[in-house]
């Protein structure tokens, strides 16, 4: 299995509008208003006149909200999603782009998304003749995640297709939110297999793909591209627990989420990556907890999967396992939980948040 990904902390998450190019143009091209579209969503129209402005994640979900109802288009997401591709993330693009193959490609992306999206998660894994490329949003940001999400699938989507040329196809498609009403469109652009309450969002392909070369690349100009990117880092500042949590999303959807295997993709021993922890005042095993946690609320809220097929997910024993420590986190179950999203009464309450959970006593759950 190979992981690789960043997170940047959410607090300030945001995003550059580069990859939202095309949100007004598609506005107006399903009849809404982009003007006043943007006005409702308290978004200035002049943030997509340069692709470097920031928007706040949060103020996205809004937005793309809005941009759904205004236009009654359930796949609005997908439709800006596609005009996006590696010409659309800059530097990174252009890092990639300049890789010796596909996989190194892929593992730059995922090393670099973060400067591009905060508050998301892309990753590589390869399992046996698969590869992943997956992309998970932080469920902190509750709005419209499946369109945000849509749209990210088609915009890796394209560059996969750029990468590797016109050979090439996706196995399959995997979404973390229910099938929608109209699949075509869906269908239709990712000529694949679709596959809804996946309790990710991930895009699966031959593995050998990784190992096809791209055209021949310029050493110096990637060290300077890489220089700046590295400068970007520098800035951001993530702190180690951000980087823990990014990296095991991917990994308790893969299966991988044990202390030593996550500890080595961070190229440490397990004891080292506690150590590091306890300085931010957690703990692998709290971090576990709480991407579970976030993982199940997704599941229980975006899909249809029961709640045996949820612990399974989880990697717990039995549904009666998952019960327990869905309770030990929120102070209810999951079928309660799930209930009380799904009638529209709002939020949950201030125990089902993930405050709560960090704050409450933790028993160990084996992995």
């Amino acid at each position: 299995m190979g992981l690789r990904a960043k997170r940047r902390p959410c607090a300030d998450a945001t995003v550059r509008v580069s990859g939202l190019a095309a949100l007004p143009e598609v506005l107006g091209t399903l009849g809404a208003d982009p003007a006043a579209v943007l006005a409702e969503a308290g978004v200035d129209p002049t943030l997509f006149e340069d692709p470097e402005n920031l928007i706040p994640l949060a103020q996205l979900g809004r937005l793309m909200r809005l941009c759904v109802a205004r236009t009654g288009c359930m796949h609005f997401g997908l439709l800006v999603g596609q005009q996006g591709g590696l010409h659309t993330l800059g530097l990174v693009g252009l890092l990639a782009r300049l890789s010796p193959d596909v996989g190194t490609a892929l593992r730059r992306l995922a090393d670099c998304m973060h400067l591009h999206q905060g508050g998301t998660l892309t990753a590589v894994a390869v399992n046996g003749d698969a590869a992943t490329l997956s992309y998970d949003i932080d469920r902190r940001y509750e709005e419209a995640t499946d369109q945000i999400g849509d749209g990210a699938l088609a915009t890796l989507f394209n560059i996969l297709r750029g990468l590797c040329g016109p050979g090439w196809r996706a196995t399959a498609i995997r979404f973390a939110h229910r099938a929608p009403d109209d699949v075509r469109p869906f269908r239709e652009f990712f000529a694949a297999e679709l596959r809804f309450d996946a309790g990710q969002n991930a895009i699966v392909f031959p593995g050998a793909w990784l190992r096809h070369p791209l055209p021949a690349d310029d050493a110096e100009l990637q060290r300077l591209i890489a220089t700046q990117i590295a400068r970007l880092e520098a800035r951001h500042g993530d702190e180690f627990p951000e980087q823990v949590r990014g990296v095991l999303r991917a990994a308790l959807m893969t299966g991988h989420a044990g202390a030593d295997e996550v500890a080595t993709l961070f190229s440490m021993h397990s004891r080292t990556l506690n150590r590091r922890l306890g300085a931010f005042d957690t703990s692998f095993r709290q971090l576990v907890d709480e991407g579970r946690f976030a993982i199940a609320r997704e599941l229980l809220e975006c899909t249809q999967l029961d709640v045996s097929g949820i612990a399974g997910a989880l990697s717990y024993a039995d549904a009666s396992a998952f019960t327990r420590a869905f309770r030990r986190w929120s102070g209810t179950t999951p079928a309660a939980w799930r209930t009380h999203r799904t009638e529209g009464h709002g939020k949950p309450s201030a125990a089902s948040t993930p405050e709560h959970m960090l704050k409450a006593k933790r028993s160990t759950v084996e992995l």
